[in-house]
């Protein structure tokens, strides 16, 4: 990375990247936690007008609502693709993406008005809860759980093609056994009937009739439940191999990778090396420099 993307954006847009992005500063937190409440209401309008009764009543000015949020979280998303170092790296982030499809169905929903109910999607951001709180034990089970889920993906994804396998043929021989006559028309049809029996769902729209079906079912039910218990007990191991190697998280951004976790007295990035904001103040938002390197 060049050594010009090191330094701190200079003027207004590092008094806005810390007011936007540094949770630990008063004025980061007044911030995000007004932003939390925007959210909020913005939900409740889009619950409230899906009421006829409601939106006959009052629906003009919940439309007037609904657009006064959708500006403000765009004028908000606009301001931190702004002060980054790297608005295209905030953009495909994590949080970058959920900003972005937060206001999306607002703008599509010109084109095609059914999406504008997908504004609620919106809940997502409340993600940035964990930060704005500080529950940084509640950020350290998530990284651990996404660890979890990332190092078991292998021991999985065989689990669910054995799976996939199972019901094909379980599928196939019920096909076989109980024919269109009893309900079970085509192969896929059967594939449906045992993929709903195998995960014990059960909604009872195709029933096996012939004695032989009957019995396979009950086979299969059985099975059902042992199957359920498999990717439980891979993910619990990696869990319980995560938390081994647990370690303390903060809630310190960094302003080039958008990477959380950072020690309190880091002063450069464990992901990409980039320099890390010395800790959000409100004397930040004065233009006090960050301690020379």
């Amino acid at each position: 990375m060049p050594q010009e993307a090191l330094i701190p954006l200079p003027g207004w847009r590092r008094k806005v990247y810390i007011v936007i992005f540094e949770a630990d500063s008063r004025a980061g937190r007044a911030f995000d936690i007004a932003l939390l409440i925007a959210v909020l209401l913005s939900m409740l309008t889009v619950m409230l007008e899906s009421v006829s009764s409601i939106r006959q009543a009052h629906g003009q000015l919940l439309g007037v609502l609904d657009w006064f949020f959708t500006i403000l979280f765009t004028i908000e998303y606009g301001l931190r693709l702004t002060c980054v170092h790297k608005p295209k790296r905030y953009a495909t982030s994590f949080f970058g993406i959920i900003d972005l499809i937060a206001i999306l169905p607002a703008y599509l929903a010109l084109l095609f008005p059914e999406v504008r109910y997908l504004i609620d999607i919106r809940i997502l951001r409340l993600l940035r809860m964990f930060r704005v709180l500080k529950l940084t034990r509640y950020l350290g089970e998530a990284d651990e759980l996404m660890q979890a889920m990332r190092s078991s993906r292998r021991k999985i994804s065989v689990f669910l093609l054995t799976v996939l396998m199972l019901v094909v043929v379980l599928g196939t021989l019920m096909y076989v056994i109980e024919g269109e006559a009893n309900g079970f028309t085509s192969i896929p049809t059967s594939i449906y009937w045992a993929i709903v029996t195998l995960t014990t769902v059960g909604f009872g729209d195709i029933t096996p009739k012939t004695p032989l079906g009957q019995s396979v079912a009950s086979f299969v039910m059985i099975i059902g439940y042992g199957i359920i218990a498999v990717p439980t007990g891979i993910v619990t191991a990696e869990l319980t191999q995560a938390y081994r190697k647990k370690s303390e998280h903060t809630t310190r951004l960094c302003p080039h990778c958008f990477t959380e976790g950072h020690d309190d007295d880091a002063r450069y990035c464990k992901h990409c090396g980039g320099e890390l904001p010395r800790r959000g103040s409100d004397a930040e938002l004065q233009g006090k420099p960050l301690p020379p390197p």
